[in-house]
């Protein structure tokens, strides 16, 4: 997802530490999305938005993560891979994915929320990252730069 301000949602393949490393390291982010990534506001699309949890006390910090979000009836899932045992990302933690039925009012304020969480790797939330999306679309290629 791709809010007017260039603010993401990614991790669905569950890298999000690593993602976040590889922006840090690099001079710019460019990000290529088709046209159905194009949101209004960052959740509330019924796309989850994930959070990278370590395996101890996962559920506590599920439980946690839900009660955040409570305005923006949020509902947190454990991620199961195709076997139906929790999913496990490259750094062997969980993934906890927040679906959100109305878009979040405080992207930046809700990623920062969610860091201060004792036992929270990292989040789906790519603020301020983005320097040019890239937009495949039924009428062409464009080009959003901040």
């Amino acid at each position: 997802m791709v809010d007017p301000d260039l603010n993401l949602v990614k991790g669905r393949g569950g890298a999000l530490l690593r993602e976040k490393m590889v922006e840090a390291a690099s001079g710019k982010f460019v990000v290529v999305v088709d046209e159905t990534k194009l949101v209004t506001g960052l959740g509330g699309s019924g796309l989850a938005m994930p959070v990278e949890v370590v395996q101890f006390c996962w559920k506590y910090n599920q439980v946690r993560l839900q009660g955040l979000f409570n305005e923006e009836g949020c509902e947190a899932k454990l991620r199961l891979n195709e076997d139906d045992k929790p999913y496990v990302t490259d750094n062997s933690n969980y993934i906890v994915d927040l679906y959100f039925k109305t878009p979040i009012k405080d992207a930046l304020g809700a990623g920062k929320e969610i860091a201060t969480l004792e036992g929270v790797v990292e989040h789906g939330l790519f603020l301020n990252m983005a320097s040019s999306v890239i937009i495949a679309g039924s009428d062409g290629v464009s080009v959003k730069t901040k």
